[in-house]
């Protein structure tokens, strides 16, 4: 019976991910229990039909079948698993499904303690952003063992479009994430550095943004982060700090293997350049501020 397929689950993260990841589950009929700090995202999901919401998971742990951490970083899964006493108090083959973005070596150890409990753990990054994770349509790129990819296999088929199976080995889902996160980060830079000099040309910044996403030039990045750009918003659905963060694990992915990614590095000193400029919590596209004597939407001549 233990190692039946999941009927309910705690997802952990209401975020912009999260959030959509939760509702999705809840169409699909599962027993979703939803955990955040915001209470206005607890809020949200209790009135879209979870069977409970908490700042908590703890108090859910009897119940759960599966766990979703859709949150930021190594540091608060290994908060939420085990400063908190949650692995501690999940069933025995309770499966826990890591997706936030996360080196190879944390996978492994997040891997490590939860054996120690007896539960089993998906290495399982995803992508796609909150309009697909709103509709269920995320990309999810995992690595674990077939006992994982069955249990959660109701979660995975409410969440994602595309599950693409990395291996068995914890890691190569985080690796994968975090190459993919090379390419979206120098393309939100790219994107950034190319409307600039638009800017600087004194080119309307919605023609040179209708122009790039009907031509060769475009990429999902330019044409999701340049309209918060041409709309002058830059209230985060990314933030800035996301990035200087998954590009830094970018570069330590290849410290380790003595590679050189000389378009990553000087991504990575843009946002860097952005966060330390007070710009780290405004959306990603806000790496753009970086660039001096031009005027943006929305903003005065920098």
């Amino acid at each position: 019976m233990d190692n039946q397929i999941v009927k309910s689950v705690a997802v952990i993260g209401l975020g912009s991910m999260g959030m959509g990841a939760a509702k999705s589950c809840v169409r699909a009929g599962l027993d979703v229990y939803g955990i955040d700090l915001n209470p206005m995202a607890l809020e949200t999901l209790d009135h879209f039909g979870a069977k409970g919401v908490s700042t908590d998971a703890k108090q859910f742990a009897p119940l759960l079948d599966a766990v979703l951490l859709l949150v930021i970083n190594a540091k608060q899964v290994t908060s939420i698993l085990f400063d908190s006493g949650l692995a501690e108090n999940l069933k025995p083959n309770t499966a826990v499904m890591v997706s936030a973005t996360i080196s190879a070596q944390d996978a492994q150890q997040i891997d490590a303690e939860l054996k120690k409990h007896g539960l089993l753990m998906l290495d399982a990054p995803v992508s796609g952003g909150a309009v697909k994770a709103e509709a269920g349509e995320m990309t999810i790129m995992a690595a674990g063992s077939s006992a994982a990819f069955t249990k959660l296999a109701p979660v995975l088929d409410a969440t994602a479009a595309k599950v693409y199976n990395i291996g068995e080995a914890i890691g190569l889902g985080a690796t994968v994430k975090i190459i993919h996160q090379l390419l979206a980060g120098v393309h939100i830079a790219a994107g950034a550095e190319a409307m600039a000099l638009a800017a600087r040309a004194q080119i309307p910044l919605d023609v040179m943004y209708e122009v790039v996403t009907n031509a060769a030039g475009n990429s999902w990045m330019f044409e999701n982060r340049m309209k918060h750009v041409v709309d002058g918003d830059y209230t985060p659905k990314s933030m800035v700090d996301i990035f200087v963060k998954d590009l830094n694990l970018v570069a330590d992915t290849a410290q380790d293997f003595k590679f050189p990614l000389p378009l990553a590095s000087t991504a990575l000193n843009m946002f860097t350049a952005a966060s330390n400029a007070g710009f780290g919590k405004e959306d990603d596209s806000a790496v753009i501020k970086i660039f001096d004597g031009i005027k943006l939407p929305g903003m005065e001549e920098s």
